[in-house]
């Protein structure tokens, strides 16, 4: 298992497969699979049969995309960035690869 450079709350952008180039924002993160849950990304279509509590039908839920496929949206210029890190002060924050601006 490996430490992961991203985080619930980060905004993405999906770098190859069927939603390549679609944006959204980092719902869970599975760091033992280095697998994350994006916003509107990767949707499929479950069956649910009816049950006593509710009703069945289709569901609509985001599955797990590999983290190598996605990349942080760098703040400054709205591209894809890598992230790096940087000592400021007494703390160690993310950084952006292309622009230099500070991540959180």
């Amino acid at each position: 298992m490996t430490k992961l450079k991203v985080k619930k709350g980060d905004k993405v952008v999906v770098l190859t497969g069927k939603d390549k180039g679609k944006t959204g924002e980092i719902k869970k993160v599975m760091p033992q699979d280095n697998k994350v849950v994006v916003q509107g990304v990767n949707v499929q279509t479950k069956h649910r049969k009816p049950s006593q509590t509710g009703p069945g039908g289709l569901d609509k839920i985001e599955m797990p995309i590999h983290v190598s496929n996605v990349a942080i949206v760098d703040p400054k210029t709205s591209k894809p960035t890598r992230v790096g890190y940087k000592a400021v002060g007494d703390r160690k924050v993310r950084v952006a690869r292309r622009s230099g601006e500070v991540i959180d």
